[in-house]
């Protein structure tokens, strides 16, 4: 071919990268690996192993260990005798230990790369220039935060044991995201990688080896589902971090319940890529290729949901079917390649399945003709389906592949609406020329991570999780600090006395308790739907059921938009005469509870995260939506007014269940609620059992979260039914302080846009 020719066509040629170095390091090893633990390399006890294969041409590229619960006890030990000492080294000695990782994963990132390409199949040059520098960029981070620890997080101590997973997409990103704040803290870890991609996992304790990580900081085993089984139920294990599926993720929350373990879940998602008619359609199409066909789709946030303002649909989609066409799809060591190689036939299986389904449910497929896929390996054709209703198998379920679902809008009220429609909120890009309208997208699709005219923004110093079935807790950034620690040194709260030395807590409030037996739902005085009453030290009051507990949820979800919607201000104004109101009770930590309260209303504000690029990145704490409150038996009346006030001051509504010891002392707080312009439904409390009560809001998908402070034995129940719409679940015996309370009230979004001439 001539010059002349190369130029007329541009057509690229083959650049492979030489695979060499990572085949010597296979041979190294006689393409057989066991686990490190306690710093070694060791054996699989019960002696089984399995094949890990080259998603491009299907060769067994290892021999891999697979897990036993033997060898999860060895691992989890190491990791347990390391911990007092990795702690007790400080803050600096371990910031040494972690930049030494970041200084060695960067001299051997080509070795890295080439590897990580050869077990995932994604292509050279998104391991080369995204994933191993991000890796190393998070170490370097996350360094930096265990030397300053002590000064920007008093009284933060580490968990423990830390058992993490991490799925087969990003398999040493996944890594560093877990093992670098969870080490950098004072933590140990046990982390078990994906069974397809294992490799670069054990590369890294090479790495930690070389770097001087104390024996057993970081241990890795390998295996299946099952090998993740024995970690997640270990006794020893004080903390779970999961990235993969929201059905394995629903399996961990039932497990883990009641058990006292940590947990924080990096779930599925269906992201939505919202292009509006004022948007650089050229720059929306090449973001669009990065959003969804980057890592072949296989990305939980990916862009695989294309919601288009139907003025110009038709033009988009033609230049995205132009763009498509030119996509190329082949060996993932090419350095010309696009799309590479799916990870494994089971889960080419599955794309195929679901793009079968969404044809027959009426969508339109579009396949580039000149995109062809090499007949050795697991490809699959970049795919755009359009004519696809919101309600399609295609756009509601994860692909996890090369295949985007398109749908079109006309409103900016409806794009938010379609692309909430989903019971995922992992990420979402928005694309417009109007600051203002680019601005009102992030805020109200509910989501964790929202980018402006970009896509696929990460950095290590900013948070990255998801809402909703996309999981809870957040990975990066200071917030996922917050992941990896405990607080100690709190001190109890003293209980106040009156001039006598008499406990007056709750002493008010049966004074002024109605003896009409009534619940408080959707602001209104409301008989118990059991027409029964409970009887506590001569009191009366309601005993509700779960159809009390269901009006009040949907009481609270009816009311919480529009309180939410208020402004900071304005909420603030509502608790400080709510405040004002409670002294009518004589409970005067009470009052000062709803000052601390409304204090804080426009106090909890985001931050802006100095990331490497040309871009604003910024935090936006945002109501978790529906609370569910179980109030503690002591201080009955400050707990609650502690509790509720709290979560309403960030915009969530409450369903509070108070103590059921003295229920009474609550009872008081109707007639101050009703004269200090709460919104009605935004704080309902239903008095009785809660054996009667708890399991409705725990099963409830209208609720978003419950703050647990009952008896220790309903912890385990609550924990296991949250799992079915993976609503966030804090417990506890006595009610922290006001700032962490109002931590629990909030779900963090990140926002980021990208500026530059």
């Amino acid at each position: 071919m001539s010059i002349s020719e190369i130029y007329r066509d541009m057509d690229y040629g083959p650049a492979p990268e030489g695979a060499e170095v990572a085949v010597e390091w296979l041979e190294s090893h006689g393409r057989q690996f066991g686990h490190f633990i306690g710093g070694e390399f060791v054996a699989p006890v019960e002696g089984a192993r399995f094949e890990t294969h080259n998603p491009a041409n299907g060769k067994v590229l290892a021999q891999i260990a697979q897990g036993s619960k033997a060898d999860i006890d060895l691992a989890v030990a190491a990791a347990k005798t390391a911990q007092a000492g990795w702690w007790q080294i400080g803050g600096y000695e371990r910031a040494k230990a972690m930049y030494a990782i970041a200084r060695l994963v960067q001299k051997h990132a080509r070795l890295f790369a080439v590897l990580e390409s050869l077990d995932n199949g994604k292509p050279i040059r998104e391991t080369r220039d995204l994933d191993i520098p991000l890796v190393a960029r998070h170490f370097y981070h996350h360094a930096g935060w265990a030397e300053a620890m002590a000064d920007e997080l008093p009284g933060a101590e580490p968990i423990g044991v830390c058992g993490q997973i991490i799925p087969w997409n990003f398999p040493l990103l996944m890594l560093a995201w877990k093992i670098a704040p969870a080490i950098a803290m004072g933590n140990t870890v046990v982390l078990k990688p994906a069974e397809f991609t294992s490799l670069t996992a054990l590369l890294f304790a090479e790495i930690c080896r070389r770097a001087g990580v104390p024996a057993g900081v970081v241990n890795i085993v390998t295996g299946d589902g099952e090998t993740g089984r024995h970690l997640v139920e270990h006794p020893d294990i004080q903390k779970i971090a999961f990235t993969g599926s929201t059905e394995v993720g629903r399996i961990i929350r039932r497990t883990t319940a009641g058990t006292g373990k940590k947990l924080s879940l990096e779930l599925g998602g269906k992201s939505p890529y919202i292009v509006f008619e004022d948007a650089d359609l050229d720059g929306a199409v090449e973001g669009l290729v990065d959003a969804i066909w980057f890592n072949q789709g296989q990305v939980c946030c990916a862009g695989s949901r294309l919601l288009v303002q139907e003025s110009v649909a038709e033009r988009f989609y033609a230049k995205v079917r132009a763009r498509m066409e030119n996509l190329r799809v082949g060996d993932p060591l090419d350095k010309s390649v696009d799309i590479g190689a799916i990870v494994a036939q089971v889960q080419l299986d599955r794309i195929g399945e679901l793009v079968r389904i969404g044809v027959e449910e009426g969508a339109d497929m579009f396949q580039p003709v000149g995109c062809s896929c090499p007949e050795e390996g697991w490809f699959f054709p970049p795919t755009l389906l359009t004519n696809v209703s919101p309600a399609a198998t295609v756009a509601q379920v994860e692909i996890f592949g090369p295949v985007l679902v398109a749908m079109t809008f006309r409103t900016p009220k409806e794009a938010a609406e379609l692309a909430n429609n989903t019971p995922y909120g992992l990420a979402a890009s928005v694309w417009t020329e109007s600051v203002s309208l680019a601005l009102e997208m992030a805020s109200r699709v509910k989501a964790g991570t929202v980018w402006v005219n970009s896509t696929n923004f990460f950095d290590a110093a900013s948070g990255f999780g998801g809402y909703r079935e996309s999981g809870f807790g957040r990975e990066g950034g200071r917030e996922g600090l917050a992941e990896y620690v405990r607080r100690t040194g709190m001190l109890p709260v003293a209980k106040p006395h009156d001039q006598d030395g008499r406990d007056t807590h709750g002493l008010e409030a049966r004074a002024t308790v109605d003896r009409t037996h009534k619940n408080y739902i959707g602001g209104k005085q409301t008989r118990p739907d059991s027409g029964y009453s409970l009887e506590t030290d001569g009191e009366e009051t309601a005993r509700g059921n779960r159809k009390d507990a269901r009006n009040a949820i949907e009481a609270a979800a009816k009311a919480q938009p529009a309180w939410a919607a208020q402004s900071a201000h304005g909420r603030a104004q509502v608790l400080y005469y709510l405040a004002e109101n409670l002294q009518s009770l004589g409970d005067e930590e009470a009052v000062r509870a709803a000052f601390q309260a409304a204090a804080r209303c426009d106090k909890a504000d985001g931050q802006t995260h100095p990331v490497p690029m040309k871009a604003l990145c910024y935090t936006q704490n945002e109501p978790v939506g529906t609370i569910a409150i179980i109030c503690p038996d002591d201080r009955p009346l400050l707990a609650l007014v502690e509790l509720a006030c709290a979560a309403i001051a960030m915009g969530n509504a409450v369903v509070v269940v108070p103590s059921e010891s003295n229920p009474a002392a609550a009872a008081g707080l109707y007639r101050v609620l009703d004269a200090s312009d709460v919104p009605a439904g935004v704080f309902n409390i239903v008095s009785g059992l809660r054996k009667e009560i708890v399991p409705t809001l725990a099963d409830h998908d209208a609720v978003n979260a419950i703050w647990y402070f009952g008896p220790a034995e309903g912890v385990a129940d609550v924990e296991r039914r949250s799992a079915g719409n993976l609503k966030q679940v804090w417990t506890g015996t006595d009610v922290p302080p006001i700032a962490t309370r109002i931590q629990h009230a909030v779900q963090v979004k990140n926002v980021w846009i990208p500026y530059g001439a």
